[in-house]
C-alpha cells in the first residue's frame, strides 16, 4: 500500500486472525511473525487485511496466482495497479474522499492545509510499479 506501517493491523484468513501480538491483543489471534504466507493460505485465495484500527481501512485481498519467482527475486512481485496509496492518517475512507475533495477544489477552506500536509501536490489516480516492486523487495 505504501503506508509506514506505524499501526496496528490484522489479517483474517479462513476465519483465523494474524496480527501484531501488540499490547491488549484478543486470545484467538496468532503471531503474524508465527507463519508464512503459502503456510496460512493453503486453499484459500481470499483473505482481509485491515490496517489502522482507528482509520478502519478494510481491504480484500484476493490471490489469482501462485506461481515460482525468479532467482534474482525474493518476495512478491506487483504485476499491476492502479491509483495512489492514500496518504497516512488522512482519516480511513471517508477521511480520504473529503481530502480529495478539499485538494481539487482550490476554494474549499481546507485546500490549502491539505496541500501543506501532503507536501505538495497529490495525484491520487498515479501509481509506480516500479516504486512499489522495490518496496516489496525490501519487506522481510
Amino acid at each position: 500500500m505504501g503506508w509506514t506501517d506505524s499501526h496496528l493491523h490484522a489479517f483474517t484468513i479462513s476465519d483465523q486472525r494474524y496480527g501484531m501480538h501488540f499490547d491488549d491483543w484478543p486470545d484467538d489471534e496468532i503471531d503474524e511473525k508465527e507463519a508464512t504466507v503459502l503456510q496460512v493460505l493453503r486453499d484459500q485465495r481470499r483473505f482481509t487485511y485491515e490496517y489502522d484500527f482507528g482509520d478502519n481501512w478494510q481491504h480484500e485481498v484476493i490471490v489469482e496466482e501462485l506461481s515460482r519467482i525468479s532467482l534474482g527475486l525474493k518476495f512478491a512481485v506487483c504485476i499491476d495497479g492502479q491509483n495512489a496509496c492514500p496518504p497516512e492518517d488522512c482519516g480511513g475512507t471517508s477521511g480520504y474522499e473529503r481530502m480529495l475533495e478539499a485538494i481539487s477544489d482550490p476554494d474549499d477552506e481546507e485546500h490549502d492545509s491539505y496541500v501543506e500536509w501532503l507536501g505538495g501536490p497529490f495525484d491520487a489516480t498515479v501509481f509506480n510499479l516500479t516504486v512499489a516492486n522495490a518496496a516489496l523487495q525490501r519487506l522481510r
